[in-house]
């Protein structure tokens, strides 16, 4: 009897130790892949300056995410955000089929569903995703006419004796920002339905010591979430889809903010130190996938090629040069727009043409000749997706009612009111506004064909299709007249113009200004001091 309390007495003695004993676990997240499986050239900011460093690759992530687990063996999960698939020809082509062989090597612990991954239909993107062999959650996404979910809604883990818990949420305005024939057949639910549920379950019922909130809707919404009494209980929100940097938490009332760029050019590393089942203190990295510095993993790096060898052909055909870097990120105008705006213009003869600000698209840089090729694979990683162009025609009041609300998406300083974070673009259009005013006071000025805009006047508009939505509206502009829908595609435009063209040099021409924020204008907010850089 003595000797039996006495080995009750060590083993409860080592639990005790054990459960006092301080604990790492190390959660990585690479977010917004979009289909950039190789190294590219990246843009950054440093001391108000435009640097560019070659980064990225999913082979180098591999020998990145390996060196990390080496050091925390049975203490490292990693996961994914979305927006993996959807972002070059060859996935275009091979409508996503090429990714599973190589999403399986990179050994993902968890994957979430991004607004992209319903690009090739509901069927398309189960398939897909049920091939990765991994643990893929989404807590609002639905068959619309079972009510099954097609996804559970989130995963549960154990290491080092922590349980640790994930919850993921898709963004429920996909069918409203992609063209709606996407996401048929899928039931788009708000985050706040069933979050309180879920958290309640997973602290009580799961009884998880981490809980972690994989959110792929951008930063705001994020942030605004972060400070939601519904967020209680989560200590991360791991955000996606807006492609920002967080070097620095954001701290919210209920749950810090983190997100860890796009285009495999970052890896996000959060480490938790945790004692007594308790977090008591964290520290975290955004680490820049440097080439150089992570040699490629040779397995994946066989299986991107082999994938890839079947389109390089077609890929790597030059359409024509530019003397101009060409780069996105910026939130008001950008030379990579430009280019496109002017190039659906020009080929469409109408007074202005618009495009809605598509997120994809690393730098082009001129070399030390100063000269750059602009090649088919490029085109289509600035236009993902290749619509044809359709010209209706627009009063100067619409066009002006229009562009106040595409600039409060954008600015509103409530963040429930935004939606997409960069305005649109144009081409044969100027306009001039500020952000710190409100709704409906926000433009200074807006001409068109160098001319002041006239409310009572009609205008002609291009702008590209998107399947599933009516034939009059433009750009998300409703009620456009006479709209004819052209026989050639946005791609098509692009390409005749550089054809045309031979060698471009797009700029900043000051065709779009905010005039509190000044030309060089990067993703930021007053949380957390963040700034893109």
């Amino acid at each position: 009897m003595i000797i039996a309390s006495l080995v009750v007495l060590l083993l409860s003695g080592c639990q005790n130790k054990e459960k006092q004993e301080e604990k790492t676990i190390t959660i990585l997240q690479t977010a917004d892949i979009h289909a950039y499986l190789n190294p590219h050239t990246e843009l950054f900011v440093e001391n108000d300056n435009i640097v560019y460093r070659e980064t990225g690759g999913l082979a180098h992530i591999k020998t990145l995410t390996d060196s990390i687990r080496g050091l925390n063996p049975d203490g490292t999960i990693l996961v994914d955000g979305g927006d993996l698939f959807q972002g070059s020809g060859e996935s275009v082509h091979s409508r996503g089929k090429i990714f599973p062989p190589i999403v399986r090597a990179m050994n993902y612990d968890l994957l979430i569903p991004g607004n992209w991954e319903v690009v090739y239909g509901k069927q398309t993107m189960l398939e897909l995703m049920n091939d990765y062999n991994t643990r893929v959650i989404a807590a609002n996404m639905f068959d619309e006419e079972t009510g099954d979910a097609l996804f559970p809604p989130y995963w549960v883990t154990e290491l080092k004796g922590l349980k640790i818990g994930f919850i993921a949420y898709n963004d429920p305005e996909i069918p409203i920002r992609q063209n709606p024939t996407y996401s048929e057949g899928i039931l788009f639910t708000p985050v706040e339905e069933n979050l309180e549920e879920l958290i309640t379950h997973l602290k009580t019922e799961e009884e998880v010591d981490v809980l972690i909130l994989i959110a792929h809707i951008g930063i705001s919404k994020q942030v605004m979430l972060a400070n939601n009494p519904k967020v209680e209980g989560v200590d991360f929100i791991f955000g996606n889809d807006t492609h920002e940097r967080i070097r620095k938490p954001i701290e919210g009332k209920y749950a810090k903010v983190v997100e860890p760029g796009a285009f495999s050019s970052f890896v996000g590393k959060l480490d938790l130190k945790v004692r007594n089942n308790k977090i008591i203190d964290y520290n975290y990295e955004l680490i820049e996938v440097s080439p150089e510095k992570y040699k490629a993993d040779n397995r994946v790096q066989q299986l991107i090629d082999e994938a890839t060898a079947p389109y390089q052909g077609e890929m790597q055909a030059v359409l024509g040069y530019t003397t101009a870097p060409l780069y996105r990120y910026l939130v008001v105008e950008n030379p990579m727009d430009n280019l496109i705006t002017d190039a659906i213009r020009w080929k469409t003869g109408v007074d202005f043409a618009t495009s809605n600000g598509f997120r994809f698209g690393v730098p082009i840089v001129p070399d030390s000749n100063g000269k750059a090729p602009v090649t088919k694979a490029d085109l289509w990683r600035m236009l993902p997706v290749d619509e044809h162009i359709k010209i209706g025609k627009v009063s100067g009041r619409q066009i002006n009612d229009w562009l106040e609300k595409e600039i409060n998406n954008v600015f509103a300083a409530n963040y429930e009111e935004r939606f997409g974070g960069w305005l649109v673009r144009f081409s044969g259009l100027t306009i001039s506004f500020d952000t710190s005013k409100e709704l409906g006071s926000r433009i200074e000025s807006i001409t068109i064909q160098g001319q002041p805009l006239k409310l009572d006047k009609m205008y002609t508009m291009a702008s590209c299709n998107r399947t599933g939505e009516p034939r009059s509206t433009m750009c998300r502009m409703q009620n456009a007249a006479d709209v004819s829908l052209q026989e050639y595609t946005m791609h098509e435009a692009v390409e005749a113009y550089l054809k045309a063209k031979g060698t471009v040099h797009p700029t900043l021409d000051g065709r779009a200004v905010a005039i509190d924020l000044g030309p060089m204008a990067f993703s930021q907010m007053k949380e957390g001091g963040y700034q893109f850089r």
